[in-house]
């Protein structure tokens, strides 16, 4: 396939290219930019962050799970490349002079993380260094630097970049699904054929176990599977938006929906997974879903021109098997705009970059003191997302009570018998997800819950 893109500003063509190539190994092997390095070669550390521009973003992504047929039709800037007309980016400069490089391997990713949250106006640097870690453990010295850099115009390579994609007339080229009718009827043709949205799963299957993938596709341009409608009762949710702009939305409509989400890998991962992989993966410990089934949504598969409807709890059918059919796909994602009650929990050994061990969430309605309506659904607590349905059965039609709350104490088993594995123990599990709904309660009588004394 003939790949192009703009390359820190110079149009690059790739003829015959291996579009499941990734970028990482093309930067430093094919171009001999070693800036951009190679330390974990699954998206977790950070060391390999790039920026990647379009005519509507500006996204920080792990070059090394971000493969060639993605960044098709768009600008990559590296570490070689933020700086303007022979000098130092600010953020660089501040690096300098406040000591923020220790060994300095992870420090050309820590800056394009840094050079990209400025572009974006993202001032939380905890927030835009979740995905970038440092074996020396000197933080300090780099958020320092950040909030130094903070207050800098936009880099006039920006505007270049941009202006040169339309002016190169770069966009078309590789044969790619421009929407979803494109995919339906690819799919009609070649129902085998293995779409790749954001390729964070993808990718380690070609870095960690070499696999042959083929016959795939990219998504990257069905932009029309790329937004989020407000409906008459529901919100539209398509396939392909990526799950930092789902957090940003999720933020004004279900605050802790998206704080959940904020906790969801790191934002290079974020701005690349697609809110459709996640669920069509069929993870057990994925987050969304169990958020997703407790808030009543739908979602809408797609063959050809004929579409079908169903409750996403009912699309995962058991470990690795989802209800999706030859030549179908995931196409949106329906959500009631009743779930301004919903609340979230991830459960983890770590607060960032880590999987799960629980993801308990809780959508329960109470009117004059009684519960009229209740939506539990966990994560990592079945060989699928799952809906605690004893639970809920024991609440509905009950006083919103510590009563009813101790009633469904011996419950929990009838709905989950989790594993033991390296995150938790069975036991525990089980005894998590009971507290969560203590804690649930106590916090909508707004009380403050220190985890370890719910735990307790």
């Amino acid at each position: 396939m003939n790949i192009r893109f703009l390359l820190n500003g110079e149009t690059i063509t790739l003829e015959k290219a291996r579009p499941e190539e990734t970028l990482l190994d093309l930067l430093r092997e094919d171009r001999g930019l070693c800036g951009t390095k190679e330390g974990c070669n699954e998206g977790d550390c950070g060391a390999c962050t790039v920026i990647v521009i379009d005519e509507n973003s500006v996204k920080p992504l792990n070059a090394c799970i971000l493969l060639l047929g993605q960044v098709h039709g768009k600008a990559v800037r590296t570490i070689e490349g933020v700086g303007v007309d022979g000098k130092l980016h600010p953020i660089q400069d501040a690096i300098i002079k406040n000591h923020g490089s220790q060994c300095g391997f992870c420090t050309p990713g820590i800056i394009m993380s840094l050079v990209a949250a400025q572009m974006n106006n993202e001032k939380d640097h905890d927030v835009a260094l979740a995905g970038n870690l440092c074996r020396c453990t000197g933080y300090a010295p780099i958020i320092r630097a950040a909030e130094v850099a903070q207050q800098v115009v936009l880099p006039e390579w920006l505007i270049f970049d941009r202006e040169k994609l339309v002016s190169c007339a770069i966009l078309p080229s590789l044969e790619q699904p421009k929407s979803s009718d494109d995919i339906a009827a690819l799919l009609v043709k070649s129902p085998k054929t293995r779409l790749i949205a954001g390729a964070t799963d993808i990718g380690l299957w070609l870095t960690k176990e070499f696999r042959d993938i083929s016959p795939f596709t990219f998504l990257n341009q069905a932009n029309d599977l790329t937004k989020i409608e407000e409906m008459e009762v529901d919100y539209k949710i398509g396939a392909m938006v990526n799950i930092e702009d789902l957090r940003l939305w999720a933020a004004s409509v279900s605050p802790s929906y998206g704080e959940l989400l904020r906790r969801y890998a790191s934002i290079q991962i974020r701005y690349a997974a697609t809110i459709g992989g996640n669920i069509a993966n069929g993870s057990p410990i994925g987050d969304n879903p169990p958020a997703l089934i407790a808030a009543g949504a739908r979602i809408e598969l797609r063959c050809g021109e004929s579409r079908r409807t169903l409750p996403l709890e009912a699309f995962f059918i058991e470990y690795g098997k989802q209800d999706l059919r030859d030549g179908e796909f995931l196409e949106s994602i329906f959500v009631p705009k009743d779930f301004e009650n919903l609340c979230c929990y991830k459960i983890s050994k770590r607060f960032d970059q880590d999987i799960s061990a629980v993801c308990g969430c809780f959508n329960i309605l109470v009117q004059e003191d009684r519960i009229v309506k209740a939506r539990v659904a966990f994560g990592g607590m079945a060989a699928t997302p799952k809906r605690a349905t004893h639970i809920e059965e024991a609440l509905i039609g009950r006083d919103w009570s510590l009563a009813t709350i101790q009633s469904c104490e011996n419950l929990w088993d009838k709905d989950f018998t989790p594993l033991s594995d390296i995150r938790a123990s069975s036991a525990y599990r089980l005894k998590t997800a009971q507290n969560l709904l203590w804690r649930y309660y106590r916090e909508s009588l707004g009380e403050t819950c220190n985890v370890l004394e719910v735990s307790a």
